[in-house]
């Protein structure tokens, strides 16, 4: 199940982010509206709601959490973007990391 929101998600609303991996929840993250998109399969899905409802592709990164380690991995596919300087799955710049680890913990405040 994907569930896009601009708040917090609730703790029912995790229990169903979790069924679809059960130790690990996708996540993709609009970082200048603050949208995150989670529970996808694959990234993209998540990516294609974001563009749907306006969201512009530099400001779109996608990661997971380890439900158990509590880890923010900054790792996907859709992060691959040489025209954004990112070469790699990984995030790799420094201010857009701690941007999406702020609002991966603010949209999971109840897991993380």
């Amino acid at each position: 199940m994907i569930i896009t929101k601009t708040k917090s998600f609730t703790p029912d609303e995790i229990a169903q982010l979790k069924e679809q991996f059960e130790v690990y929840i996708k996540t993709v993250i609009d970082i200048d509206k603050k949208i995150c998109s989670a529970g996808m399969d694959r990234h993209f899905e998540g990516e294609e709601i974001l563009l749907i409802q306006g969201s512009n592709q530099s400001d779109i990164w996608g990661d997971g959490i380890d439900i158990e380690t509590k880890e923010i991995d900054f790792n996907s596919l859709i992060n691959i973007r040489p025209q954004d300087n990112n070469s790699k799955n990984e995030i790799q710049s420094e201010e857009i990391r701690q941007q999406y680890q702020q609002l991966t913990e603010y949209f999971f405040v109840e897991l993380l």
